[in-house]
């Protein structure tokens, strides 16, 4: 019989518990090993293996020495330095390898791997071995995104960096993915910017960048629209160029050719070209239409040389109300429609570009969609969930045409993208244009208002490149369980959870029937006869939107407590969509409780007892009018700052203004405030509510 002392049986719930732990360690260790780690996008083929140590740094070889694999070595080295993971020859080694080199295929054939058909033109493998790590591909765009691959695979920094050990297989469903960028409506860019913007999206393994140009780009041959300060140069525009060839990103030009060009057709020289006088359309018929548009495509296709151009030609709303009248009639909206489109390409075929156009005009006419040039692209596009996406790309895929699908981030006219939305549509219309042949991809950034921050809507382009890369339909909690540990760095979770309760605050207001979080919502007046309306709609929504917004800044504060985070910049913008979401909310609260509460010390002025509470309350009142004040100078202060770190200056005075309205707006009413306090102590009595502009009734 054992003794069981009390010592000895100390002893041995001490060593039982030991034991425990020890069983436990090995069966966490074990199973975080065979665990599949956050990688957007998700590889197609993964198997697990034993994690590499990187205490004493790396190696990183390229026995090819060919210009790309090295750039590609030089940009996983620089970011492994960022994690502070050192160079060295003692260090684990990464072989960046062509799979028709000797020393790629005796990896390959190692391992018993190979590299299949579809994956020639960008797929990849990437192993572990005892040897170091491995990434072995056909051509340079392949093992550049091996090695985009291989910084998603490191955990930890420094000495206590780990590489993920792992067998992968890859390559993309989609050919084309890329991001088109509204450069025509406020906000313009730095070049400092757009090359962030480069390297981010070649980080996940996007391969197309479409800046939108209605009259922001600089033409020598069409100087006049084009304004100073507020357009891209063609000495900017090559050299975003030639900085985007080593990511392997190709820049895809949209110039607006038919509709959108009201910012051309103001001015005298052009405005004989408008559809209808001062409109946005180019009138199909007139002589100088053509010629304008080769002027300006073919300057594009000096600057940009990749194989694609972008006509636009979408939404054409003026086209038979004008010059063009009475041949619509004759022939109908779509032949004179799909006649100009043919007269553009043939007019732009010595440029030996194939041109993308947006499908939405012409697919109304799907009989007519077959007399159009078979070697153009049709960009189908719409922006929100659908059971099925046929409508949008039927008409062209049954012409035989090419097609590419244009989903939408949802950031246009709202404080913070509508990621519900957002998201949905992206599963949706990618997996569709997949299904249906589609070769690309175009995840749209639209600014209709002239607000919108780019850093806002990292979140939805990495989901886009994730759908547009992984076939069929991808996993949108599976990308929201990995989008803040692999785009900011944070381990928490936090900023995870900080996104859904942003798309949360969005929710909440759709129930109340205000559709989402739009700006028109922030700089509406709740005492206009349109804000008392939408005051009534919006109330029983306003407890639940601010708990959410103030839920993501107390989260975004946690996950910057915890660690430095990277894109700290996106983080800002979160932060700054929050905080005018939770003001947005709380604008209209503050206003009802003020019209509230004068309506009631104006109808009880009378009351003795309630007498003596007036110039108390009323100084409140004013105090409380003083708070929307704030609120929009505190919120304008932090949206110059998140503008000036992307943009140039032009617009922002734009946008400024509306704030100094809204805030000039709030001081007149406090000052009347204030007034009506003074009238009480000088004569017992208070203006009416309708001298201080109050309105009669209050929201409820």
């Amino acid at each position: 019989m054992p003794d069981l002392s009390l010592g000895n049986l100390t002893t041995l719930i001490k060593t039982f518990f030991r034991s425990a732990a020890f069983v436990a360690f090995v069966t966490v260790s074990a199973f975080a090993q065979t665990q599949r780690p956050a990688l957007i996008p998700e590889p197609r083929e993964f198997q697990s293996r034993e994690n590499l140590s990187l205490v004493h740094g790396v190696s990183i070889s390229v026995p090819a020495k060919d210009e790309d694999d090295s750039f590609a070595a030089m940009d996983l080295l620089a970011s492994l330095k960022e994690l502070g993971i050192v160079q060295s020859a003692k260090g684990t080694h990464i072989y960046l390898l062509r799979d028709n080199s000797p020393a790629g295929k005796r990896a390959l054939a190692e391992e018993k791997l190979s590299l299949e058909q579809p994956m020639l033109d960008e797929g990849y493998v990437l192993f572990t071995s005892k040897n170091g790590l491995y990434v072995v591909a056909h051509t340079a765009e392949g093992l550049f995104y091996g090695a985009q691959s291989v910084k998603q695979l490191v955990s930890g920094s420094g000495a206590n960096a780990a590489f993920q050990g792992c067998v992968i297989r890859d390559w993309p469903a989609m050919r084309y993915r890329g991001v088109h960028d509204d450069l025509s409506r406020g906000p313009v860019p730095t070049l400092e910017y757009q090359k962030k913007q480069i390297r981010t999206f070649a980080a996940f393994k996007l391969n197309v960048y479409s800046p939108y140009f209605e009259n922001t780009m600089q033409y020598a041959s069409n100087p006049l629209p084009a304004l100073p300060g507020g357009s891209i140069s063609k000495a900017d525009a090559e050299a975003l160029v030639a900085y985007a060839k080593p990511y392997h990103v190709t820049i895809v030009p949209e110039q607006e050719a038919f509709g959108h060009l009201h910012h051309v057709l103001t001015w005298q020289e052009y405005a004989h070209l408008a559809e209808v006088p001062s409109g946005a359309v180019l009138a199909p018929g007139q002589t100088g239409s053509l010629p304008l548009i080769k002027q300006w495509f073919t300057e594009l296709a000096a600057v940009f040389p990749g194989p694609f151009l972008h006509i636009g030609a979408d939404e054409t709303f003026e086209l038979g109300q004008g010059q063009t009248a009475d041949e619509v009639k004759q022939r109908g909206l779509g032949a004179v429609y799909i006649d100009f489109l043919k007269r553009i390409h043939a007019e732009l075929a010595p440029l030996s570009r194939r041109l993308l156009f947006w499908g939405d005009v012409a697919m109304n006419e799907p009989a007519l969609v077959t007399q159009l040039p078979k070697d153009m692209i049709a960009v189908a596009w719409h922006y929100e969930p659908e059971g099925s996406f046929s409508k949008w790309l039927d008409p062209y895929t049954n012409a035989g045409m090419e097609t590419w699908v244009a989903p939408g981030v949802n950031n246009w006219n709202r404080v913070y993208p509508n990621n519900n939305t957002a998201l949905k549509n992206m599963q949706g219309f990618i997996a569709a244009g997949q299904k249906a042949g589609s070769s690309g991809m175009l995840n749209t950034i639209w600014n209709d208002d002239g607000e919108g921050l780019f850093a806002e809507d990292w979140y939805g382009i990495l989901f886009g490149a994730a759908a547009s890369w992984q076939p069929g339909t991808s996993d949108i909690a599976e990308f929201q369980n990995s989008f803040g540990k692999i785009f900011h760095g944070d381990a928490t979770g936090d900023l995870d959870q900080a996104q859904l309760a942003l798309m949360q605050a969005h929710l909440a207001l759709e129930k109340a029937g205000v559709e989402d979080a739009k700006d028109a919502l922030f700089w509406l007046d709740p005492w206009s006869a349109e804000g008392q309306q939408t005051a009534v709609k919006i109330k029983p929504a306003l407890e639940e939107v601010r708990l959410n917004a103030e839920r993501t800044l107390t989260l975004i504060a946690q996950a910057r407590q915890a660690g430095n985070l990277r894109e700290p910049e996106a983080v800002d913008a979160m932060e700054l969509g929050a905080r005018r979401m939770d003001f947005l909310a709380f604008k209209f609260q503050t206003a009802a409780d003020i019209v509230g509460t004068y309506q009631k010390i104006y109808q009880e002025q009378n009351d003795p007892e309630a007498r003596k509470h007036v110039s108390g309350k009323m100084w409140s009142l004013s105090g409380r009018a003083l708070d929307l004040r704030d609120g929009y100078g505190y919120t304008r202060d932090l949206f110059k700052d998140a503008w000036l770190k992307e943009n140039r200056p032009y617009w922002l005075d734009n946008v400024m203004a509306e704030y100094d309205t809204a805030m000039q707006l709030w001081i007149v009413r406090a000052e009347k405030l204030r007034g009506a306090r003074q009238q009480w102590i000088a004569t017992h009595t208070l203006p009416s509510p309708e001298s201080l502009g109050i309105p009669q009734a209050a929201a409820q």
